[in-house]
């Protein structure tokens, strides 16, 4: 089941800019589920480290006239860094039931946003929006609350850059480096510790199951960036958006 999500993985990193996190979280969860209240934790750590394999290898295969719309954004990618380090520090010293429930109510509020307001599947009035870079300021708290619920980043991101004028599949190419950043430091914290028992793991990190998830992932990601799907920019943001609706409805399912 892992390598199938894996193969899942790999489409919702190229398609959607997710280097593997809201689809890896649920599964992670329920493969873990012996370690109680830890999986949570032991997921979010996990799929950071899917993350930085994936988003890396679709960044590397990213077209460097998409890429340059990040062109002189240090002070982003740093504050993106810093973000995602400090929000894997954070999932230290809460519950995991209270990161669990938030990942639930961030998907659920994300959802309704993308529907309530225009600019994302629906049309805005007076047409697209003329295309503004990312706010810097943006780029803690993202990195934060991506990395405490192990989700990359792109359920922020590919919004924010699609109502920034955009299309999707240049939202959804940006979100890859932009998950680079803050999955990385994120892994990093996550190495060394070792609060949740579990012989199989290293640190935070499931080893099995992120082999797994790679193993279905990386040839996904390589033979769709040889070849990347033709799809229509309203059909490609109503996909991201059922695509949400699926993962809050994984982490719902009880056990």
């Amino acid at each position: 089941m892992l390598i199938g999500i894996g193969l899942l993985t790999g489409v919702t990193t190229v398609l959607f800019g997710f280097g593997g996190g809201f689809v890896t979280v649920p599964v992670v969860v329920w493969s873990d589920a012996a370690l109680g209240g830890g999986a949570m934790r032991v997921a979010t750590a996990t799929s950071a480290l899917v993350m930085v394999v994936n988003a890396g290898i679709a960044t590397a295969a990213t077209r460097r006239t998409v890429l340059a719309a990040l062109r002189g954004r240090a002070a982003l990618l740093v504050l993106l860094a810093a973000g995602g380090a400090a929000g894997a520090l954070l999932t230290r010293f809460v519950p995991p039931a209270v990161a669990r429930w938030a990942f639930v109510g961030y998907l659920l509020l994300t959802i309704a946003d993308l529907l309530v307001r225009p600019g994302f599947v629906r049309p805005r009035t007076g047409g697209t929006a003329p295309r503004r870079p990312l706010p810097t300021a943006l780029g803690a708290p993202i990195g934060a609350v991506a990395a405490f619920l192990g989700v990359g980043g792109s359920v922020m991101t590919v919004p924010l850059l699609r109502r920034a004028g955009h299309t999707m599949h240049a939202a959804a190419a940006l979100a890859n480096p932009l998950t680079l950043v803050i999955a990385l430091p994120a892994a990093l914290v996550a190495l060394p510790d070792a609060a949740v028992p579990g012989a199989h793991l290293v640190g935070l990190i499931d080893p099995r199951a992120a082999a797994c998830l790679l193993a279905g992932a990386l040839p996904v990601i390589i033979a769709l960036r040889r070849r990347p799907p033709r799809i229509p920019d309203q059909a490609y943001a109503w996909s991201y958006l059922g695509l949400l609706v699926l993962v809050t409805a994984a982490m719902l399912l009880p056990g």
